[in-house]
């Protein structure tokens, strides 16, 4: 394989931080980061100051990947708790801000850029989403697993939706975070390359018609990073739960590896239609796991809870290797069960309409397990 056996995986996690009375996004992300760095949380500013992003180190084992998490949430929790809000990991916002303008942006020269660059489009919605790493040897590796991982981008999607409830309505899709983020120029998947070169001249064609500001701000769905040796998965709303976050890591690790080992061998990637993979962007961003996907291979409507079955069959053996495919099959019981943030945010909006309520328990359910009572609460 072109890598070590077993790659190391890390995780990037936004969220909202929630005024306590109410429930709406409060600009207090940089108190929070600066106390969550002095606590050893390896945290930075969001683009807005209504976020906060924390990151874990790159970790082998699942078990440590998973601790770590919990342990960010719960400190970063309590941090956010004594600056006046609550650390809520959802996708978009359940409620409205209390002013419906436009949204602070956070100190630094890069944000203040992307904010004079795209106006509106950078102050109007804030959007969390998970991020993960995998390690690969070079950029020349990152972009032929950029490819194999491509057709799987919906799939990964549609597994952790969590942003149903926006602005105290019902939106009407499962991930509004991955349609208002869409807005973004490069939001997507990106196209299947064939080499670094053409890569190399691609990024540099949006750079110089200013369509990006630089490489970091190529927001393709999958990427070669722009400053570490990984391979970038960014499709994802943020997981409501630590578990999810494992889940989503194992998964996508799979799939890098089993790419690796694809390369290895000299298969090429699938190259599916446009069509088709817009077609099952569009299914997922609705429906989640509930509903109808769309096979991306052959732009057929098939269910998306089968299009999950295939991932994992596909990444099965890769998941043997790493010593994965356990934690996975009972992660996929658990959400079976208890459903995707999506899921859960409908059941409650649907007792009486109340966002606020929506936003309680994302903020309990930041810092919970699936084990927990408040798991069932959203049942």
């Amino acid at each position: 394989m072109s890598a070590v056996a077993v790659p190391t995986v890390g995780v990037e996690e936004k969220f909202f931080l929630a005024d306590i009375d109410m429930l709406r996004p409060v600009a207090v992300g940089p108190g929070v980061v600066a106390h969550a760095r002095a606590a050893g949380i390896d945290a930075v500013s969001e683009l807005t100051e209504v976020q906060v992003e924390a990151n874990s180190p790159p970790l082998q084992c699942l078990r440590e990947l998973r601790e770590n998490v919990i342990s960010t949430r719960a400190t970063l929790s309590a941090v956010a708790l004594a600056q006046g809000a609550h650390l809520l990991a959802a996708g978009v916002s359940p409620v409205a801000p209390a002013d419906r303008g436009r949204l602070p942006i956070s100190d630094g020269s890069r944000y203040r850029r992307l904010a004079e660059t795209y106006g509106a489009l950078a102050e109007s919605v804030a959007t969390c989403g998970g991020h993960i790493h995998v390690e690969v040897p070079d950029k020349e590796t990152a972009i032929g697993v950029c490819n194999v991982v491509r057709p799987w981008l919906p799939t990964l999607l549609a597994m952790t939706c969590n942003s149903a409830i926006h602005d105290g309505v019902d939106t009407r899709h499962s991930s509004w975070r991955s349609t208002v983020w869409g807005r973004w120029p490069t939001a997507g998947p990106p196209p299947h390359l064939s080499s670094t070169a053409e890569y190399e001249d691609l990024v540099g064609s949006m750079i110089e018609t200013g369509m990006i500001l630089d490489e970091a701000s190529l927001y393709w769905d999958v990427r070669p990073s722009s400053h570490q040796p990984t391979v970038e998965v960014r499709v994802g709303d943020v997981p409501a739960v630590a578990e999810e976050v494992v889940l989503s890591a194992a998964l996508v690790r799979g799939l890098v590896v089993t790419a690796l080992r694809s390369i290895d061998r000299g298969e090429p990637a699938l190259v599916v239609a446009e069509n088709h993979l817009a077609a099952a962007y569009h299914r997922a961003r609705m429906d989640g796991l509930t509903g109808v996907g769309v096979d991306p291979s052959t732009g057929k409507p098939v269910s998306a809870s089968s299009l999950l079955r295939s991932l994992v069959r596909y990444v099965e053996p890769a998941l043997t290797s790493t010593g994965d495919l356990r934690c996975v099959q009972t992660s996929l019981e658990r959400l079976t069960q208890l459903g995707n943030g999506a899921q859960r945010q409908r059941r409650i909006f649907s007792r009486n309409a109340d966002a606020a309520a929506v936003a309680a328990h994302a903020a309990r359910f930041t810092t919970a397990e699936w084990n927990s009572p408040v798991a069932q609460d959203a049942g």
